[in-house]
Parts: structure tokens; C-alpha cells; sequence
């Protein structure tokens, strides 16, 4: 099959594809779109937390409140399960039910390395009809698996069987737990029961590549693999070579993109924005330099996790957290690089407008920066 040609205009500059990935974030303006449009354009939200889903959703979209997501998470319209990456995600129920199958080899992968050589001498079989008929009896966090597990097969590793559970069932979180403020172990069921729908029999992945490369492209097949956790994706991407069109960043990597989808003129404005921890817009390429430099990078990505991220101009300039305190709110930006004064008053005037979202009961809301730039 032809490749792309690799003349002046089929390079798209590191500050292009920044500008096409935040359009198809919805952080270049904040979109008219419904949440359940919204979640499924963005193939889920990271969700290892309750609260960054929201603040990814209200950075998103021009009309947001947190009961938009809650009452789709408690009316099955929205699940939270081990998706991409086998990292908790928020996705529609429509999604999950293919998304899921399509995504089982990663989460078997993991499961082998991490479980699988700790539960050899066990009945699988067994332990999983055991699992099925405790969850249908209710929902159950996993450490209820654990302990009611363990007690049934006491000389094996009750850890392993739990999460051999986890891993090995298509498991849904269940409401109110895990939605807005609300942490802490939450109890999971059986997706089909939850649903009341089988999951479908894994099919083509030609379906997944249109759909990340919608919200994440121009991107290259090592890209998605990191979005996704899956391998081996040169294949499928070859075979639908001819319905997409071909570029090459800077460094020379082939990527691949829809004929139609958006790609602004690098000189867009791109408006001051706050991405949650976790967010995909950092976790979706293998080449993340479109978003953040190398030193920015090292400082979000902590030893607890990734932190929030500011972003000035459509690349990440600064951290960012809520400190709550009796009844206080303060959002404290902690800038990575040198910021415009300009550009620190937008960053204020937009850290105010999440306070508001975030802590509209909070007796005063505060914007301070931890150090001069």
C-alpha cells in the first residue's frame, strides 16, 4: 500500500498537533455537547479518583453541573470499571458493553504477570462461579471478596482470588460511592446484571482506532497502544490505511488521522484551562511533547500519581490542587515555568470559575500561587 509522502505539507508541527488535540479534547472552546455525547466522544474519562471525571467534564463543556454526571452514573447510563491501561475509566454503558471485550487482552495481560502465578493450583472455573454467585446475590468491594473468598478456600492466596475476580469478570462500580465526594471502597457488580445487556463477543478494533484518532489524533500506532494498553496494532492500522490520511511530526514518526477531522491553524488561541489528575489529554500518547515538555512532565508525574495540570497557551505551565480547610477553598497553582503576567491573570480569573463549580458552599475561595515565575 502507498505511504504518505513526506513533503513540507504532510509534517504537522509539534504546536499543530497541540492544537488538534486540544479541539478534539474540547479544550480548545468549551463545547455545546451532552455529557453522555461528551464521554463517548472522549472514549471515557480517568476516573482512579471520584472527582477528577467532574472537573474534566466542566473544563469540557459550556453548561456543566455535577448532577449532569451523578444522575447518569446512578441511572446506568454511565458505568466506572478497569478499562484502559486496566486503570479505572468512566465510560457510557453503550461503550462499555464493546469496549470492555476489545480491551480484556490488556487486562489478562496484567492480571498473568501480577495474579496469575499466585492462584496456578486453584479451580478457575471454580473460583469464578463461586465470584458470579456471590455478586449476583449483591454488589461487593473487593475486600468483601477478599475476606468471603479466602474463608472458602483458606489455604490460597485471598488477594490473588480477589483480584483474579476483578480482572477475570467484567465488573461495574455501583452508586453513590465513587461519584462526586464520595471515596473510599466501592462495591462492585456484574456488568451484565447491572446493565441487564451481554457484553458483545470482541470484534474488529477497526472501531477503537476511528474513535481514539477522532479525540486524540493526528497520532501514531505507538500512541494508541500507550492510550490503550493493547498491542500489535500495526496490522489493524494497515488494513485501514486507505480510509485514513497520513502525516509525519517533526521527529519523522508516521501518524495517522480521519480525512475530516479538525486541525487548526497552529496560530489558534488556546484558552487557559485546568485538566484533573489522571486526565487522558496527558495519558494518551507515547510521545507526549505535543502537551508538556520533559521537565513540566516530571514534575506532574509524582511518586502518589499525576497531579492537576494548568494549562496556558495549550501546554501544561503549572500544577494545581484545592486545599480545603474549615470551610475555606483554596486552588494553589504551583507554575512549572515562567508565566506571563497576562496570562497568570487568565489563569486566575479561570481557577475562580472551578472554585465555584467545585466549592459553592465554601465560606471564602481563594486563588494563590506558590512561587513567583
Amino acid at each position: 500500500m502507498p505511504r504518505p509522502t513526506r513533503n513540507n505539507s504532510d509534517v504537522l508541527s509539534r504546536r499543530a498537533l497541540n492544537r488538534a488535540t486540544l479541539a478534539r479534547q474540547m479544550l480548545l472552546r468549551r463545547e455545546k455537547s451532552t455529557v453522555l455525547g461528551a464521554i463517548e466522544h472522549l472514549i471515557g474519562l480517568q476516573a482512579q479518583l471520584p472527582n477528577p471525571p467532574y472537573v474534566g467534564l466542566w473544563s469540557r463543556l459550556a453548561s456543566f453541573e455535577k448532577d449532569d454526571l451523578t444522575t447518569l452514573i446512578e441511572k446506568r447510563r454511565v458505568v466506572r470499571s478497569t478499562m484502559m491501561r486496566v486503570t479505572q475509566h468512566l465510560v457510557t454503558a453503550r461503550d462499555y458493553l464493546w469496549l470492555r471485550p476489545a480491551l480484556q487482552p490488556v487486562i489478562d495481560r496484567f492480571w498473568r504477570s501480577s495474579y496469575g502465578k499466585r492462584v496456578t493450583s486453584l479451580d478457575h472455573g471454580a473460583l469464578l462461579s463461586a465470584a458470579r454467585a456471590l455478586l449476583v446475590e449483591q454488589p461487593r468491594t473487593i475486600t468483601e471478596l477478599r475476606t468471603m473468598l479466602g474463608q472458602r478456600w483458606p489455604k490460597h492466596d485471598a488477594d490473588a482470588m480477589a483480584y483474579t475476580v476483578q480482572f477475570q469478570l467484567s465488573l461495574v462500580h455501583v452508586p453513590p460511592r465513587g461519584t462526586w465526594g464520595r471515596g473510599g471502597a466501592v462495591p462492585a457488580a456484574l456488568a451484565e446484571e447491572w446493565l441487564g445487556t451481554p457484553l458483545a463477543e470482541p470484534g474488529s478494533l477497526d472501531k477503537l482506532i476511528v474513535r481514539y484518532l477522532a479525540a486524540f489524533g493526528p497520532a501514531s500506532v505507538m500512541d494508541m497502544q500507550e492510550w490503550s494498553g493493547l498491542t500489535k496494532l500495526r496490522d489493524p492500522f494497515e488494513r485501514l490505511r486507505p480510509r485514513l490520511r497520513g502525516f509525519r511530526d517533526e521527529a519523522g514518526r508516521e501518524l495517522f488521522d480521519l480525512p475530516d477531522a479538525p486541525r487548526p491553524d497552529p496560530d489558534v488561541p488556546a484558552p487557559p484551562r485546568f485538566i484533573p489528575e489522571f486526565d487522558n489529554l496527558l495519558l494518551g500518547h507515547a510521545d507526549r511533547s505535543r502537551m508538556i515538555g520533559d521537565d513540566e512532565r516530571r514534575e506532574i508525574w509524582t511518586k502518589n500519581g499525576m497531579l492537576g495540570a494548568a494549562l496556558v497557551d495549550g501546554h501544561v505551565a503549572a500544577a494545581w490542587r484545592i486545599a480545603r480547610e474549615r470551610g475555606d477553598a483554596t486552588l494553589l497553582i504551583d507554575p512549572l515555568k515562567r508565566i506571563a503576567k497576562a496570562d497568570r491573570a487568565a489563569l486566575v480569573e479561570e481557577a475562580e470559575r472551578l472554585l465555584e463549580f467545585s466549592d459553592p458552599e465554601a465560606t471564602s475561595r481563594t486563588v494563590r500561587f506558590l512561587r513567583a515565575t
